[in-house]
């Protein structure tokens, strides 16, 4: 199992398209993370990179990730990539979370990007 974090620092990213990079981590059959590297993310915003395909590319299967748009999830999972949206925090502490089940998906999408003079938002 591969699992992707959009991340910023050593933080879950607040908003996909925005990361500075993801990390990927390597999961065993046991659940244990054996190996981790970070990608970083193509410029611009995540719904309209190829971010989603490279992800499946590199064998990822999860996305823990904070906010994204509906264009965003949808890519993802057209993909065969499975997305948890709501998540915080440091990513070891996420990706721990994670591993013992005690993550569920937010279901919340943010509904407008609000592009207006660069600026980035999300509303929801």
């Amino acid at each position: 199992m591969k699992i992707a974090i959009p991340t910023r620092g050593k933080e879950v990213d607040d908003h996909f398209g925005h990361c500075e990079f993801y990390t990927i981590f390597d999961i065993d059959d046991d659940r244990k993370i054996i190996d981790r590297e970070n990608y970083a993310a193509p410029a611009g915003c995540g719904c309209k990179s190829n971010i989603a395909s490279i992800l499946k590319g590199k064998g990822v299967d999860t996305m823990l990730a904070g906010n994204m748009g509906q264009g965003a999830v949808s890519k993802i999972a057209l993909v065969g990539i499975q997305v948890i949206r709501g998540c915080s925090g440091d990513v070891d502490v996420v990706v721990d979370a994670y591993l013992n089940k005690k993550l569920v998906d937010s279901g919340l999408t943010c509904a407008d990007h609000g592009h207006h003079g660069g600026d980035h938002q999300c509303q929801n």
